[in-house]
């Protein structure tokens, strides 16, 4: 290279990605005198059916280096709470006062073994009567943040 070429410019730095912020909220409210197996598999139960509802809370595939695909999963994060049946029972009339897209999973769906038997238990029950031991809740932060009033964080 002469003096008077300019000396090639060296690749830039990427620019910091700004963070991604959702407007929405998926939270999972569960009941704190569960056991552990028992809110590990409300909590996926709660969850499972978004996805189908609202497509866009899905992302995209993953994909590691050796090209071996994964499953989409959520695009933000699922946050979970606990609280007394009776913060359960005060959440669930505030998602149906605001009709938020909600799930529900009632105690008597410990005894039962298949999605058809867990239906027809939830329908045999008065909505003012159901033994809830988890609900999920998906939509806009604000109106997520007033149903969960009076929940605190899952430890």
């Amino acid at each position: 290279m002469s003096t008077h070429e300019a000396a090639p410019e060296a690749p830039k730095a990427p620019e910091a990605e700004t963070p991604v912020r959702f407007d929405t909220k998926i939270a999972v409210l569960l009941r704190e005198d569960l056991e552990t197996w028992q809110r590990l598999n409300v909590t996926a139960f709660l969850v499972s059916g978004l996805g189908k509802e609202f497509p866009e809370v899905i992302g995209e595939p993953y994909e590691d280096a050796d090209a071996v695909g994964y499953l989409p999963m959520f695009r933000q994060p699922v946050l979970v709470f606990e609280g007394t049946k009776e913060t359960l029972t005060n959440a669930h009339a505030r998602v149906l006062s605001r009709a938020l897209p909600r799930a529900l999973f009632t105690s008597d769906l410990f005894a039962t073994g298949n999605d058809r038997d867990n239906r027809a238990a939830v329908r045999a029950v008065p909505t003012a009567e159901l033994d809830l031991v988890g609900l999920a809740v998906y939509g806009p932060k604000n109106a997520v943040d007033k149903v969960l009033k009076g929940a605190r964080m899952h430890p």
